[in-house]
Formats: C-alpha cells, sequence, structure tokens
C-alpha cells in the first residue's frame, strides 16, 4: 500500500488510489470525485496514485466516506491507513464521544473509535498526512501518536502511569484529611447537640466559618484543581462534560458558602455547605483511585503478555561461544542458546539440542511439548530442563508474541454494536442534566424554597449524574474478557466476533484437519486366524518402507508407534494402482488391494470403508484388513456434544466423498453434511444451511473463503497464516473445545456488558429525580450532595469491579 505524502490541506486532502493503469482510468476517477457534492476539482497522478482534492468553498465539505464509496463505484479501491493515538484526560463517556467527534471532523478520516478503558484511540483515514493531534488538543484533551510496543516503551508508560497514581493517592489522602475535620464539626454538630455548643462557645459561628473557608480553599484549589482547570475549560468551549459537572456543584457549594461567610450581612437560609464542596471533591477523587486501580487490573493480560519476552538472548557467535545481547538486535538468521529455565526470545527453528517447551502462553495449554532439531520454538515460551540452539526465523513485531499482543490489542480497541445506544445517550448528557440541574433551582426558588435549599438539590443533581459508568460500561469488560481469552488461547481478531459469536445459532466445521488430525492414520486391523497385530503390521511395514505412498506411510507410523522392529526386504515389486509384494522376514507378503490379491489366487473381497481399505496377505493367505483413515480428534465428539446442548446446530463443509463425510459425522452426530464442495464453493454452501447467525471453523488455505464469509469466522491456530488473517477468532491450541469455550466466554461477556449498561442507566433514571427533590414533598426525603458523590464515585467502581469477574472465567462454561 503505498502512502501519500502530501502536506496536510485544511481545504482538502490527498488519497491513494489502487487499480490506475491507464489515462483512461484516470479520467474516469477524476470525473467520479468531481461528481461527489462539496468537491470543487480533482487531480489524479497515474504515477503515485495518489488524488488532490480540493473542497468547494461555497458548499459543505464532503466526508471520507463519501469520496471512498465514489471511487468504489467507478471500480476502483482506495488505499486506508489505520493510526493509533494515546489520548490523555478522558473521564467519561462524554470525554469519548467529543474527542470521536474532534477526529471525525477532518477531512480524510473514514472512522475513528475512542476506547476510555484503554485511553486510545483508532482511525482509519485515506489521507495519512491528515493532522490528527491539533483537532483533540483544540477539543481539550492530549494526544500523541501511539509508538511501537518495546520494552523500552512499555517502561516509560508503566512509569507514567505510576506516576500519575501516585500523584492521584496523594491527591485524595490529602483532601480526606483536610475534608474529615469540615465532616466532623458539620455533621458531629448535628448528631450530637452538646459538641455543636461546645465549638460555638469556643470559636463562634463566624471564625468557624471563616476556618471552614480556608479549609475548604485549600481542597478544592489544590487536589480539586483538576476539576476546574478541565470542566471550566470545556464549558468555554461549549462542551461541557463529566469535570464540568463536579466544577458547578462543588463550585456552586462553595461560592454559596464564602458569599454567606464574607458578606456583611445576614443572608436567608444562611447555611454553608463548606462539608459538602470538600467531601464531593474527596469522594470523588476516591473514586477515580479506586476505578484507576481496577482498570490497571482489567488491562494485566496485555502487560502479562508484553513481559513474556526476556531482554536479552544467548547469541551463537561464528566461533560457537555465546554473547548476552539485548533482543532487539537478533535478527534473521542469528543462532541462539537457550538454557533451562530460561523464556525464547524469538520465533525460530531448532537446528541442534531438544528439551520440553512450556507453549501454554501461546495456546493455554499447561502440558509441555517435546521439542528436537527441525522443531518450530516460539519467542516468549519457556524452555524446561533442556537445552538447544535455534535458528532466528522472526524478530520483534514479526513474532507470534507480537502478532498475539497486536490482536489483543485491536480487540480491546473495537467499539461493539451493543454500545451504540449508550454513544447516543451521553453525546447529550450532560447538557441535559445541567438543564435539569438549573430547573432544579428555578423551581424551587418559585415554590418558595430557600436559596441553599434550592441550591443544594440543584447541586445533587450535578454531581450524581456522572456519566463514568456508562463510558465504561463496555470498555472494560471487552478488556477483561479478551484478556481472558488470550490466557485461554483465544484471540479476537475482531471485536465485533466478541459480540457475535455469543449469538451464533450454527457453527459449520470443515473436515480434514478441523474434525480430523488432516493425515490418514491406521484406524483398524481385522486379524484373521492364526495371524497377530504384531507380526502383521511389521512385515506390512517393512514393505512400505520401499513405498512412497501415503497409506504405506500410516502403516509404517503405526508400526513404530507400537515399537515394532522390521525385518529385512528382498524382491520388492511395487504394483501401481494395486499395491506392493515382497518378502520380509523370509516370508512371502502382499500389501494392497483385493483385486492384488485375487490375481494372486487369494480369496478377497471389496469392503467399503470411510478411507483406504488394505489387505495384507501372508504365504499365500488373507492375514489381515487394515483401515486408513484420516483419524478423528479425541475432542471433537465432546464439541459437537456441548454445542447441542447450548441449542447451537452443528454442520459439516466438506471436499470429501458423500461416504467418507457421512461416516465422519454419524460417529460425531452432526446435524447437516455437505460433501464433494470445492474450496470456492464452501461459503455459497454456509449460507445454504438454515439458522440464523453462522460460525465456520476450518485451518486451511482452502477454508479462507469461507472463513472471511462467515458471520464469524473461526480459524485454528494450527492452521495457514492465510486462514488465521481471514477469520474472526483463531484458536492457538489445537483443541477443538476451544469452540464452546469461545461462544461460552462471548455470551458471559455480552451478560456482563448488558450488566454494566443496566445499572450505569438505571443509577441515573432513579437518583436523578431523588437528587432534584422528587421525594421532598411527599416522604421528606432529599439527597445530600455527599451521598450523590459517594454513590456517583462507586457507580464507576462497580461497573469495573463487575468486568472484573470475567478474569474468573472457567475453562468449561458455556
Amino acid at each position: 500500500m503505498t502512502s501519500a505524502s502530501a502536506v496536510p490541506m485544511e481545504d482538502g486532502f490527498v488519497v491513494q488510489i489502487e487499480g490506475l493503469h491507464c489515462a483512461s482510468c484516470v479520467g474516469k476517477a477524476e470525473r467520479a470525485l468531481q461528481a461527489v457534492p462539496g468537491i470543487s476539482r480533482a487531480d489524479v497522478n497515474l504515477a503515485t496514485g495518489g488524488a488532490t482534492i480540493e473542497f468547494d468553498a461555497a458548499a459543505a465539505p464532503p466526508g471520507a466516506q463519501a469520496v471512498a464509496t465514489a471511487i468504489a463505484q467507478a471500480g476502483f479501491k482506495v488505499a486506508p491507513v489505520e493510526r493509533q493515538l494515546e489520548i490523555t484526560g478522558m473521564h467519561c463517556a462524554s470525554c469519548v464521544g467529543k474527542v470521536e467527534a474532534a477526529l471525525a471532523s477532518q477531512p480524510g478520516v473514514l472512522e475513528a473509535d475512542v476506547n476510555l478503558a484503554t485511553s486510545r484511540a483508532r482511525v482509519v483515514l485515506l489521507d495519512p498526512s491528515v493532522d490528527l493531534i491539533g483537532p483533540v488538543r483544540r477539543a481539550g484533551y492530549g494526544a500523541e501518536v501511539a509508538g511501537p510496543d518495546t520494552g523500552a516503551s512499555r517502561k516509560a508508560r508503566a512509569t507514567s502511569q505510576r506516576a500519575e497514581l501516585d500523584a492521584l493517592t496523594r491527591d485524595v489522602w490529602l483532601a480526606a484529611a483536610l475534608s474529615l475535620p469540615l465532616f466532623l464539626v458539620e455533621m458531629g454538630g448535628h448528631l450530637v447537640p452538646a459538641f455543636h455548643m461546645a465549638i460555638m462557645n469556643g470559636l463562634g459561628m463566624g471564625r468557624l466559618h471563616v476556618a471552614e473557608l480556608a479549609l475548604a480553599t485549600v481542597v478544592l484549589f489544590g487536589p480539586g484543581r483538576r476539576f476546574f482547570t478541565a470542566g471550566l475549560a470545556s464549558l468555554w468551549r461549549l462542551s461541557p462534560e463529566m469535570n464540568a459537572l463536579v466544577a458547578l456543584g462543588a463550585g456552586a457549594a462553595y461560592l454559596f458558602s464564602a458569599f454567606v461567610t464574607l458578606w456583611p450581612r445576614p443572608v436567608a437560609g444562611s447555611n454553608v455547605y463548606f462539608e459538602a464542596a470538600v467531601v464531593i471533591v474527596t469522594l470523588i477523587l476516591t473514586g477515580r483511585l479506586l476505578e484507576a486501580r481496577a482498570r490497571g487490573r482489567a488491562g494485566a493480560a496485555i502487560e502479562r503478555l508484553a513481559d513474556l519476552r526476556p531482554e536479552t538472548a544467548h547469541r551463537v557467535t561464528g566461533t560457537g561461544a555465546t554473547l548476552d545481547v539485548p533482543v532487539e538486535s537478533l535478527r534473521a538468521g542469528d543462532r541462539v542458546m537457550v538454557k533451562p529455565g530460561e523464556r525464547l526470545p524469538a520465533d525460530g527453528r531448532i537446528v541442534d539440542g531438544e528439551s520440553y517447551v512450556d507453549e501454554s502462553m501461546l495456546t493455554g495449554e499447561a502440558n509441555p511439548v517435546a521439542k528436537a532439531a527441525g522443531a518450530e520454538v516460539t519467542g516468549g515460551s519457556v524452555n524446561g530442563s533442556g537445552s538447544f540452539v535455534f535458528t532466528v526465523e522472526r524478530t520483534g513485531g514479526d513474532t507470534v508474541l507480537a502478532r498475539i499482543i497486536r490482536m489483543v490489542e485491536s480487540a480491546q480497541g473495537t467499539k461493539l454494536p451493543v454500545q451504540a445506544l449508550a454513544d447516543r445517550v451521553t453525546a447529550r448528557f450532560v447538557p441535559v442534566v445541567m438543564a435539569i440541574a438549573a430547573v432544579t433551582f428555578v423551581v424551587w426558588l418559585a415554590v418558595g424554597a430557600s436559596l441553599g435549599f434550592a441550591l443544594i438539590n440543584a447541586v445533587g443533581v450535578l454531581i450524581i449524574s456522572c456519566p463514568c459508568a456508562m463510558g465504561l460500561a463496555t470498555p472494560v469488560s471487552i478488556m477483561v474478557a479478551t484478556g481472558r481469552a488470550a490466557e485461554l488461547g483465544i484471540l479476537f481478531r475482531q471485536g465485533r466476533a466478541l459480540q457475535l459469536l455469543g449469538q451464533v445459532t450454527l457453527v459449520a466445521f470443515d473436515k480434514t484437519g478441523t474434525l480430523t488430525i488432516g493425515k490418514p492414520g491406521l484406524t483398524a486391523c481385522e486379524l484373521e486366524p492364526g495371524f497377530s497385530r504384531g507380526v502383521v503390521l511389521a512385515l506390512a511395514a517393512a514393505l512400505e518402507t520401499r513405498s512412497e505412498h501415503p497409506v504405506g506411510a500410516a502403516i509404517v507410523a503405526a508400526a513404530r508407534a507400537d515399537g515394532l522392529a522390521l525385518p529385512e526386504v528382498e524382491a520388492f515389486v511395487a504394483r501401481p494402482g494395486l499395491g506392493i509384494t515382497g518378502r520380509a522376514g523370509g516370508r512371502d507378503v502382499l500389501v494392497g488391494t483385493a483385486r492384488l490379491l485375487r490375481e494372486a489366487g487369494i480369496a478377497s473381497t471389496d469392503r467399503p470403508g470411510p478411507g483406504a481399505v488394505v489387505f495384507v496377505a501372508i504365504g499365500g493367505q488373507l492375514a489381515a484388513v487394515l483401515s486408513i483413515a484420516d483419524a478423528i480428534k479425541a475432542d471433537a465428539a465432546a464439541v459437537i456434544a456441548a454445542l447441542h446442548a447450548e441449542h447451537v446446530a452443528t454442520a459439516m463443509i466438506t471436499g470429501d466423498s458423500q461416504a467418507v463425510a457421512d461416516a465422519v459425522a454419524g460417529q460425531l452426530g452432526i446435524d447437516r453434511v455437505t460433501a464433494g464442495v470445492l474450496p470456492g464453493d464452501k461459503a455459497a454452501a454456509l449460507k445454504a444451511l438454515p439458522g440464523g447467525l453462522r460460525a465456520f471453523a476450518g485451518d486451511g488455505i482452502n477454508d479462507a473463503p469461507v472463513l472471511a464469509a462467515a458471520d464469524v469466522g473461526i480459524a485454528l491456530g494450527t492452521g495457514t497464516d492465510v486462514a488465521i488473517e481471514a477469520a474472526d477468532v483463531v484458536l492457538m491450541a489445537d483443541r477443538l473445545d476451544s469452540v464452546p469455550r469461545a461462544i461460552g466466554l462471548s455470551r458471559a461477556t455480552m451478560r456482563n456488558i448488558k450488566q454494566n449498561l443496566f445499572w450505569a442507566f438505571a443509577y441515573n433514571i432513579v437518583l436523578i429525580p431523588v437528587a432534584a427533590g422528587v421525594l421532598y414533598a411527599p416522604f421528606g426525603i432529599t439527597l445530600s450532595p455527599m451521598l450523590g458523590a459517594g454513590a456517583m464515585a462507586l457507580s464507576s467502581v462497580f461497573v469495573v469491579t463487575n468486568a472484573l469477574r470475567l478474569r474468573r472465567f472457567a475453562v468449561g462454561e458455556i
């Protein structure tokens, strides 16, 4: 993909077009672009493939999607690029909406998704030269391009996060220490009249209020300064968010109380609310601290994955000595020694030595895997007690571990369809809350309430209405779920698959390599009287060592698995299409078809089966009938049963014959079978199956089209890179039970998100009217702003804590 290198344009942008071959193509593309409303001129360069677009100053500028659509309708393709930004200063769903709007307003931006839980923005744009940082900063937030994920960058991020958390912790303790005396004086005075009288006798009302004013000033403009700087700035830009609600609420209580304290004449309803202002700030700061710590635990999966790569490697020099070097300096072709208990620094292939390697970080399976010369090894896995040397094949961002981290980060940063409702609500939430607070204030004054009473109810509405919980409801659940999935060897390449997978009503499977092992094996050995399995396999395998047929390789593998010694072979003859003959161990042996045996005068009959049927004759007599077939995976039947138990229908789509497909499906209990399907027709076969949302699980190159066409494509990680890139979900372990496990995790995640959204909305729907005072007339109930601040802080903590339950998702749940 070619990138444009044009200077950013305020009155247009540059887009790369693929598929231009001649001057006619250029003219066609230019005409298509100039037909888009809002574009005054389009110049297409055939050499570079770049189209420079200028806007019509008298019309509204066109959206990037309209440009992309026009190019596609003309028969060409656009070449969008993706950028990741680190965003700072976001605290609620309203902040997310403002950053997204700022990014989406830029010319050439196709898509902008902002994730509150990860503090990242994913931007897809047509022109890579478009400024993305400026609009975000003008919206009141910090932004910088996310750099490559290296050990140094991770340490820098961790240091920055610790410093931010330490500063927040200090502010919480300082605010709490200064707020406690105010709270005890006001609340203690209400609860214990003698305590109140003692303070009045000692200080007097005037001095007490002045002391409270001093303490409140330090709290609000010390630890609470962040709310006012961000909140008032957002009000100035006419885009209020959570900080504005806190600044208005706490600031109104503080200013009213300061006025009552400093005004020389008594004021009607002259209660002061310094304790409310400082406790609001303290509780909200505490909530942010708890939320930040919980969010850190939610994102711990990425950190654990990133920490799997060691910082140094033992590179083998040309003389055979080892030299400790930084992992970043490794290059393809380097030879690296791995000692017992060490993590592998890169991907490669063993050239010397052997060991057992723990690949649980990759597959979710705890059992170590035997590795010897020629075996592939993966960076981040843990070596056992042996030692070996491997040749580096992939380093840095090309390693399997780096790809896993990118997949998890991508899934965590996506926005699920279920979040659309929350986005629509939060886009208008803060202005509506401010309007409700203003109406509350005016109505109470109109019905004769005191100024202080009206003010404190309006403050309560502002404080209780934080949209933080709404903003966190979906992304924090996605963070935890995708992290837990990675630990189980399940990678969601597409975030939307996390929602859709739990809704599938049918899962279709490929056969070869998915439901079956993927290579021929001995599945049955029917012996004739007087012959033993060991003798038959040893003699047949001895002849098959001279053959190159896959069926013969399966017989040899079975004999070696039984630990049989193979005798010498003499007079070997291959009969193409029939079989082989020869002498082994001093006996005449025939291995082949029924026709071969009949030609030799040995009675036999054809026997149908799901695979190849091989006859073995020894000494002129039929000795055994061997069945060679692609063996069914050990967990396949249990997986099909688990899906049926959850009311998910099953199907098999395969290119094998109907007889073979029916035999496998019959053993597994699969509902529907479509056999004899060419690779290019599998997608159509899937669509022809009855049901709602359909998933397809496969592993080969010929599965790539149907994996991409399915509602949810599931690729086994042992398959090809093509299949993995086409899929929405990748199962890193060669275990089919990850399919129902992934469905179960999807359903658990969606339940969790719905719980979070319910409580986030219900909390505001119930408590905003209470804060406004609707229960005061009938029941005498009002909601203190302090209680509102506590409830607001706890709502976000509740949402994050509820999402953290997904970390305990059990392996067997569905």
